[in-house]
């Protein structure tokens, strides 16, 4: 059985097929056409974290295919220790054609992964974002037409969203470059497994962020403190001061250059306002497309669930 639990346990091969599913859906949605692919399912939702795009871009994409979806926070689940987390898996995986975890620590998702029987999403975790990084592949390849030979450059945290892109980028033949301070890079164990996944992976780290994005055709940034890292906050907006994506730092780019972030932005701090709604900006595509992806999701694992 497949999972999306993290983009590591899958294959360039998996990451192809998932895109090209989202494509087929989404030409579809636009010409007005939701078919009902996925009737009489059912995808529950269990969130330690609060979302926005998580949420609802799943509510609706199961809706859209012609199924149904329930929500519960961690609690209501009984995953604040008024049951095992193997029970209350196992009675979810039974319930369930899919189920979409959001948490704080990513050995939750393992432990459904394990247990539930069912097909198990990372909504996110402290070790990666697999639905967000796979919306971001897609709003680049049809932004630049393509995705072999294109750079991405990250500019602050190496954290859950960076590693999880880092990791579809080189699925897909896109240069991943890191802009972080020392002691915010990924560690090379991390860089070592991508690069024995995708021997062909260009993944790249550097601490000067203006010659990151000297060949960038995507400029990328996330919130410098987490969730769960808000104490940290005044400490990180000091060490990522220099990284902030400003228009200083986009002319530093290709004037082609586009600008990403998986929101939500701390607006002005570690992007400015003339820069998340500038003409360069394709926020709002890439949001909308984290519908699309988990349609394209949704229909690959329940495709997968014999294998």
């Amino acid at each position: 059985m497949k999972h999306v639990d993290s983009l590591v346990q899958l294959t360039p091969a998996d990451v192809s097929e998932i895109l090209q599913l989202s494509v087929e859906l989404k030409t579809q949605f636009r010409n007005g056409e939701r078919p009902c692919l996925l009737g009489g399912r059912v995808l529950t939702l269990v969130f330690e974290k609060p979302s926005l795009r998580t949420r609802v871009s799943f509510e609706v994409a199961i809706a859209q295919l012609g199924g149904s979806s329930l929500f519960l926070s961690c609690g209501e689940a009984g995953l604040n220790g008024r049951e095992s987390v193997a029970d209350v898996s196992r009675v979810l995986g039974s319930y369930s054609d899919w189920i979409v975890l959001r948490v704080f620590s990513h050995k939750l998702v393992d432990q459904f992964v394990e247990h539930a029987g069912c097909p198990i999403i990372n909504g996110l975790s402290d070790q990666g974002h697999p639905c967000q990084a796979l919306s971001d592949v897609l709003t680049v390849q049809e932004t630049l037409g393509g995705l072999k030979g294109k750079t991405v450059v990250f500019v602050g945290d190496a954290n859950n969203v960076a590693r999880s892109l880092a990791v579809a980028c080189a699925m897909t033949g896109v240069k991943f470059i890191l802009a972080a301070p020392v002691g915010y890079q990924f560690t090379p164990d991390f860089v070592e497994r991508i690069k024995q996944k995708v021997p062909t992976a260009d993944v790249a780290q550097i601490t000067d962020p203006r010659a990151a994005v000297a060949r960038a055709d995507v400029v990328y940034t996330d919130v410098w403190a987490s969730m769960g890292q808000e104490a940290e906050f005044e400490k990180r907006k000091q060490v990522f001061a220099s990284y902030q994506v400003n228009s200083a730092l986009m002319a530093a780019a290709p004037q082609h250059a586009r600008f990403m972030h998986c929101l939500p932005a701390r607006r002005n701090i570690e992007v400015t306002d003339d820069v998340l709604d500038g003409p360069n900006s394709i926020v709002i595509p890439q949001a909308e497309n984290r519908m699309h992806v988990a349609r394209g999701i949704l229909l690959w694992l329940q495709q997968n669930r014999s294998h």
